[in-house]
């Protein structure tokens, strides 16, 4: 088990989460953050101004091993839009997951 997590472009994430639901995906959590990487704009003094940083869409997903390379490609594809800030995905392992109402752990989660 993994989580996928992705930054992309607000303007992208309706793109991202129709094309995630046609790959089967069926949970997400999404949330509006601030933040910037390497293409963040510097005043004349080289500081990043926090004011200044882009609000970009965050969306995680919890996802079998087996289907988390399908959902990084569908993510690339249809978040992508070529110019400096598309963000950015991270992939890192999942230890355990427990649902609340059910106590299933694990992949009886998903």
């Amino acid at each position: 088990m993994k989580k996928v997590e992705a930054i992309v472009r607000p303007l992208k994430l309706e793109e991202v989460k129709v094309a995630l639901g046609e790959i089967g995906v069926t949970g997400m959590s999404v949330s509006d953050v601030r933040g910037y990487g390497t293409s963040a704009r510097h005043d004349l003094r080289g500081a990043v101004s926090p004011l200044d940083t882009p609000i970009r869409s965050r969306i995680e997903i919890v996802a079998r091993d087996e289907d988390v390379e399908e959902i990084v490609s569908t993510i690339e594809t249809y978040a992508r839009t070529g110019e400096p800030g598309d963000g950015l995905i991270l992939v890192s392992p999942m230890g355990d997951a427990v649902r609340v109402r059910t106590e299933e752990r694990g992949d009886q989660v998903l």
